[in-house]
């Protein structure tokens, strides 16, 4: 019988063992849902399972919905720390399918590695930051640009404890395209003010998160 979850094509199956056979230090996939409530929240848990099983350095814990998470599941990809989980703040919010499955799979090395994928200087930058931001990259199955998106949100927030991203699952949660006017993918929200249509460098995403948390005036 195969057990493979149904958003993993057999190419995609066939090379995860190029990225995930010698992650540098272990990773925990924290999965928010009830598989009794969606057909995704069922397919979350099943693809976090498969992963665990596979792979010796991802562990799996499933938790209950939240009241204060709007969608599921909810994936976050945590570090292992001597007596409990590394909270770098990185979350996928939907089932990733298509090309957001590079995402978790951008999303596990960036937390694996520390975020060094990243360029140092970014990550110097990253750590005087003295207030709290969040980068949200609204993307979709289809959308590769979102995956791009995605790792240098996720890299980011490994490199700062100030820092939190969310990739958000547009395709699955249409209420969340209208909240921000999204008419354009991937679409980036820093701190729910500044808005980014498309692709951007690293660069560019810094400037822009120094623009979000400005003082007003």
């Amino acid at each position: 019988m195969d057990n493979t979850p149904s958003n993993f094509d057999k190419t995609t199956w066939d090379q995860l063992p190029d990225f995930l056979d010698q992650l540098p230090e272990p990773v925990q996939l924290n999965i928010w849902c009830d598989p009794e409530a969606s057909p995704a929240e069922a397919e979350g848990v099943k693809l976090a399972q498969t992963l665990n099983e596979q792979f010796q350095n991802i562990d799996f814990i499933q938790l209950p919905r939240r009241i204060n998470f709007h969608y599921y599941p909810v994936f976050g990809v945590m570090g292992v720390g001597e007596e409990e989980a590394i909270d770098f703040g990185v979350r996928i919010i939907g089932l990733p399918t298509g090309y957001q499955m590079t995402s978790l799979i951008a999303g596990i090395q960036c937390v694996s590695f520390r975020g060094m994928t990243s360029e140092a200087r970014s990550r110097i930058t990253l750590q005087k930051l003295k207030q709290d931001v969040s980068v949200e990259v609204i993307s979709s199955a289809e959308d590769e640009g979102g995956a791009i998106m995605a790792q240098t949100a996720f890299n980011m927030a490994v490199a700062s404890p100030k820092l939190r991203s969310y990739l958000i699952m547009g395709d699955q949660f249409s209420d969340a395209l209208l909240r921000y006017s999204v008419s354009y993918l991937p679409h980036t929200v820093i701190d729910g003010r500044v808005h980014i249509d498309g692709v951007v460098d690293e660069k560019e995403l810094l400037e822009q998160i120094a623009k979000a948390i400005e003082p007003a005036g």
